[in-house]
């Protein structure tokens, strides 16, 4: 039997003994042929069995296809007199499919045969209204409830409450929260969820914090939405809080876990959510794998992405990507190539996500026939549209090879406008390869789209010293001065036993930033005897030389690599996450650093990861 009561099944018997064979339907073919028999034998007259076989059709834990509601709709047409239950039962059945719209139709219908409506009703209209995503058409199913004296019954209030906060009007949730009588773990996880949405993260925690009993669904919110809110840290301690309380995370709250970790960059962390879930016996299944891939690649474990990769049962296209992706950011092109081959003999359909991955990897490998190639199978092949981020890919690809004007005209000729992305990797190219004729028509443009934007002055300035074009240099520095643009501050960070540590040029808050600071005096003397001298080219335009020297020993990622030095055995990597490109100073420094003291560095900046290992590093100074 479908889970039903006693009540239902006695009063089945009672009308006709083979009415009891509804309650063993598994399908919809054997729900028609006890409809044929209820209309043979003239019981499909009696209400109740009638209800019974609707209530039925509409379960979705029996029938998940539309197929069901559509057949319980042509049977409640042929209802001379439907009940206040077949309708709820049908407003119910709309609400769960993919015609919520239904549900109101249904409302309308019953108010106007005079029905009374119930809690129910209004319970199932909010729900339709909520998928609908139309707060005119909820507030209109809340004023109604209101009119039928239905808006203090707790079921209806939690679903205004969901409504209202998955449509983001969070002070009106707010009001239906602060005037419940009976808050359940439901009502308060609903409300969280509302704050996060609207990314306020901080009343959301305030109110996490006043729960008086939670549930996991209420971590899994709370967690998810620090994640999309970019507060990483926040996430990562509230689920070392979960673990304090005993509490098992479910497999959604590992994927905003592994989300989190990737993010930081911090390796420690994202190992201890890895061990984690496999000594708590969670799935690895495609959603949360595929979070672990990546996880583990913006970490800067390249191998363990790939490790963790080849032991899932199961993976999709966004599965592939992860690990191309992966690929792409640590410069192993091959691989890159390799896996995006094997993703398309396994008969994986790419998606435009995954195209996106595998140009990036051809840029930074320079491989312009091949990625021309990958670029022209998509529409030709797959019937993907290119979107304005793989145009960005073949601008950078045609630019990191040195073909500007290629570029420039790539650029002019795309068949949708391009955006500022666009513009500012065909300058980015023009940095690299000094070409600064180009580079004053790009940059032009790119200040004229985001005036606001401090790196473009900067690049242009930079492009422009290099040339000794000083007119361009001073235009720059006033244009910035005028219009109040203020250079984004650099920010590097550093795991040390899983604590993130974070520095940035001129800021004193680190408890041992003297000592950090002496360590790279030291470091520098030692790095002078093999002939480094500071490169103040992409330092602060409008200082002094001097000031630019002393501007560059503070730069954000040299201090990180001296505490670093200064806390972690020999053995280990240092490992650096960057929130801007590297500068050119701090690769050249990071380079002889790799040498002079045999040390490993693995630094992330905004672009792509840089391996340095005995002088060397893996964007072979292109980047």
């Amino acid at each position: 039997m479908n889970g039903c009561s006693s009540s239902i099944l006695k009063t089945l018997r009672l009308k006709n003994p083979k009415l009891l064979l509804l309650e063993s339907c598994s399908s919809l073919s054997d729900l028609k042929i006890i409809h044929g028999h209820m209309i043979r034998t003239h019981l499909v007259l009696d209400v109740f069995a009638t209800s019974r076989l609707i209530a039925l059709c509409v379960d979705t834990t029996l029938f998940k296809n539309s197929s069901s509601l559509v057949y319980a709709l042509k049977v409640f047409s042929q209802v001379p007199s439907p009940n206040l239950f077949m309708y709820n039962a049908l407003i119910r059945g709309c609400s769960d499919r993919e015609n919520p719209e239904r549900s109101i139709d249904l409302y309308i219908d019953l108010c106007r045969l005079g029905l009374l409506p119930d809690n129910l009703t209004f319970t199932f209209l909010i729900k339709s209204c909520t998928r609908l995503v139309s707060l005119v058409s909820g507030s209109q199913s809340h004023c109604q409830a209101l009119k039928r004296g239905f808006d203090g019954q707790v079921h209806v209030q939690n679903s205004l409450l969901h409504m209202y906060s998955s449509l983001e009007d969070v002070e009106a949730a707010g009001q239906i929260f602060r005037s419940m009588k009976c808050l359940d773990v439901v009502s308060w996880t609903t409300m969280v969820s509302g704050f996060c949405k609207c990314g306020d993260v901080l009343s959301a925690r305030r109110l996490f914090d006043r729960m008086p009993e939670r549930n996991m669904f209420t971590w899994s919110v709370m967690i998810n939405g620090y994640t999309k809110a970019g507060r990483f840290e926040e996430a990562v301690k509230l689920f070392e809080l979960l673990q304090q309380e005993g509490v098992k995370a479910s497999e959604t709250v590992m994927v905003s876990v592994a989300s989190s970790c990737g993010h930081l960059g911090a390796l420690e962390l994202a190992e201890r959510a890895y061990n984690y879930l496999i000594r708590n016996g969670l799935s690895l299944n495609m959603t949360l794998g595929t979070a672990v891939v990546d996880m583990y690649a913006r970490c800067g474990s390249i191998d363990k992405a790939t490790r963790v990769f080849e032991e899932l049962q199961e993976r999709d296209a966004l599965t592939w990507t992860a690990l191309i992706a992966g690929f792409a950011m640590h410069g192993h092109v091959q691989k890159a190539l390799y896996y995006f081959s094997k993703m398309l003999d396994t008969g994986i359909v790419p998606r435009d996500i995954t195209f996106t991955a595998i140009l990036s990897a051809c840029s930074h490998g320079g491989l312009v026939g091949k990625g021309f190639e990958i670029f022209d199978s998509m529409k030709r092949v797959y019937g993907i549209e290119p979107r304005l981020e793989h145009y960005g890919c073949m601008v950078d690809l045609l630019g990191r090879a040195g073909k500007l004007e290629e570029a420039e005209k790539f650029v002019l000729e795309m068949p949708v406008k391009p955006n500022a992305p666009i513009w500012g990797a065909l300058i980015g190219a023009c940095r690299i390869h000094r070409n600064a004729k180009i580079a004053e028509r790009v940059g032009k443009t790119l200040i004229r789209l985001l005036p606001e934007h401090s790196g473009y002055y900067v690049l242009l300035s930079n492009i422009y010293a290099k040339a000794n074009n000083w007119e361009g240099v001073n235009i720059m520095r006033g244009m910035m001065k005028e219009k109040g643009v203020k250079k984004e501050p650099g920010c590097s960070a550093i795991e040390i036993d899983g604590k993130m540590h974070r520095f940035m040029m001129g800021d004193k808050s680190h408890p041992d930033i003297h000592k950090i600071e002496k360590k790279w005096e030291e470091i520098v003397m030692k790095l002078r005897l093999v002939g480094y001298t500071g490169n103040t080219d992409d330092a602060l335009f409008d200082i002094d030389e001097e000031e630019k020297e002393s501007a560059l020993h503070r730069h954000s990622e040299k201090l990180a690599i001296a505490y670093g030095i200064m806390k972690m055995g020999a053995e280990a990597p240092i490992r650096i996450v960057k929130n801007l490109r590297v500068c050119e100073d701090c690769h050249r420094a990071t380079k002889l650093i790799s040498n002079v003291f045999n040390r490993e560095l693995i630094v992330r900046d905004r672009n792509r990861f840089h391996h340095f290992k005995d002088g060397a590093c893996s964007c072979l100074d292109f980047w």
